[in-house]
């Protein structure tokens, strides 16, 4: 083995394979401090880099670091999951809301409700009022235009 190869081994690339413990932190906004996801408490994660688990601004910040590494770092808003975008409030018939659910559901605003799309994929909203006629959900994704603190321990590279 060459001294580049076995200077490498231990080093997060853009496709290693993790095992780590992680703590996200809502570092902005109106419930700032509060955390996330948190795995110190219990088992530790696997993330699999480059597959879609995190965004790639919150894997870019792992890549070069070493096996029992820990750090923490801020993600920028439009780093992690993206500014809100206003678009993605829409109103909705009652019709719509009571095809995409069980039959008996009520609904309270804070419900995450999962509707189908025209192309079969599912997506998924928060709903955040309601009425007689309509109901207005929020597609954005929970941490879009939140600052997050990110604290690593990185427990193994595969």
């Amino acid at each position: 083995m060459s001294n580049t190869a076995s200077s490498e081994l231990g080093i997060v690339r853009q496709d290693s394979y993790l095992t780590l413990h992680y703590r996200i932190e809502l570092a902005s906004g109106p419930a700032a401090g509060s955390v996330f996801a948190d795995t110190y408490t219990g088992r530790p994660a696997t993330l699999q880099l480059g597959n879609g688990q995190w965004a790639p601004g919150m894997e870019a910040p792992l890549l070069g670091r070493r096996e029992d590494e820990r750090f923490q770092v801020e993600i920028a808003a439009q780093d992690a999951y993206g500014a809100r975008n206003p678009d993605l409030l829409q109103r909705i018939t009652r019709e719509m809301l009571a095809d995409n659910a069980a039959e008996g559901v009520q609904f309270e605003p804070g419900d995450m409700v999962e509707f189908a799309a025209p192309n079969g994929s599912r997506y998924s909203g928060v709903l955040k009022e309601i009425d007689e006629k309509t109901a207005l959900f929020d597609f954005n994704h929970p941490l879009a235009g939140v600052t997050l603190r990110l604290d690593v321990h990185i427990l193994g590279i595969l």
